[in-house]
C-alpha cells in the first residue's frame, strides 16, 4: 500500500491543477463558455449530495483519489477495519465518501462504459486476466460477491479483507464522481475513438453507465471544500 499523506491547502491547490493536467492529452482545458460544461444547481442532484454532507456519524472521512491505480481503496479497506475494530467505532457510525477527480473519474464507470469508451487504454490499465487494456471496470466486483466463508476480520475470506469497490459499498462507502472530469473523459474518448458524436451525447451515456450509488456532482473540487468546510469531514489524499 503506498502511504497516505496529509496535504496542505497550497499543496491542495497544486495537486487541483496537476489533477487537471492529467487530462493533457485531450487537449488544452478553456476557459468555461459552454452550458453544457458548467452545471447550476438545478441541473444535478444536489439534495442528494447535501444528504451526504450532513450525513450523521461519530467519524466522517473523505478520500481525495487522483489517479486509476485502485490503491486507494485499500487505504478505504483499512480505514474501516481500523476505525472499527481497532478504535471501537461503531459500523453504522462510520461514513467514508471516496471523491473521484481527474484520471480517477474512470473508476466510476461499468464495464459497458469501460469497453466503449476503452477507458482502459486511456487510464493505462491492463486487465490481470488477459494482460491486454481493461476493457472492463476491474475495480468494481467482489471476487466472492458478496458471499463470505468467514466473519473474522484476518480470514482472507471475509468481507474485511475485500477491497473491491462492491465490498467497500457494501460497508458503506459513498462514491462522488465530477461533472467536469467526466465532460473530459466525454472529450478525450471523442477523439481518441474518432467519435462523431457530440460530447454531451457521450457525456450523457457515460452518466448514465456510471457504477451503481455514484453520485456525480457539478465539480469535484467544490465538493471537496463543502465537505471538509460544511460537513466537517476529515480529509485524505490518495495520489
Amino acid at each position: 500500500m503506498k502511504p497516505i499523506h496529509p496535504i496542505s491547502r497550497r499543496s491542495f491547490v497544486t495537486t487541483a491543477a496537476a489533477g487537471l493536467a492529467a487530462f493533457g492529452a485531450i487537449g488544452p482545458i478553456a476557459p468555461a463558455v459552454h452550458a453544457q460544461e458548467i452545471e447550476t444547481t438545478s441541473e444535478w442532484p444536489i439534495n442528494d449530495f447535501n444528504k451526504l454532507l450532513h450525513q450523521p456519524a461519530e467519524v466522517k472521512q473523505m478520500f481525495d483519489l487522483t489517479a486509476a491505480n485502485g490503491s486507494g481503496f485499500e487505504h478505504i479497506q483499512n480505514s474501516f477495519n481500523a476505525l472499527h475494530f481497532g478504535f471501537g467505532i461503531p459500523a453504522d457510525q462510520i461514513q467514508i465518501a471516496a471523491v473521484a477527480r481527474a484520471m480517477a473519474t474512470v473508476l466510476l464507470f461499468d464495464d459497458y462504459a469501460w469497453k466503449k469508451y476503452t477507458l482502459g487504454v486511456m487510464a493505462k490499465i491492463n486487465d490481470p486476466k488477459t494482460g491486454k487494456p481493461a476493457e472492463r471496470n476491474i475495480f468494481y466486483p467482489s471476487k466472492t460477491n458478496l458471499k463470505y466463508a468467514s466473519n473474522d476480520p484476518n480470514h482472507a475470506d471475509s468481507i474485511y479483507q475485500d477491497s473491491s469497490i462492491q465490498a467497500l459499498q457494501h460497508r458503506g462507502l459513498r462514491l462522488v464522481g465530477c461533472h467536469m472530469a467526466t465532460w473530459f473523459v466525454a472529450k478525450y474518448s471523442a477523439g481518441k475513438n474518432h467519435l462523431t458524436q457530440p460530447t454531451q451525447e457521450i457525456y450523457n451515456d457515460l452518466a448514465a453507465h456510471t457504477l451503481p450509488g455514484v453520485l456525480l456532482v457539478a465539480a469535484a473540487v467544490g465538493a471537496i471544500g463543502l465537505l471538509q468546510s460544511k460537513g466537517r469531514y476529515s480529509y485524505l489524499y490518495v495520489g
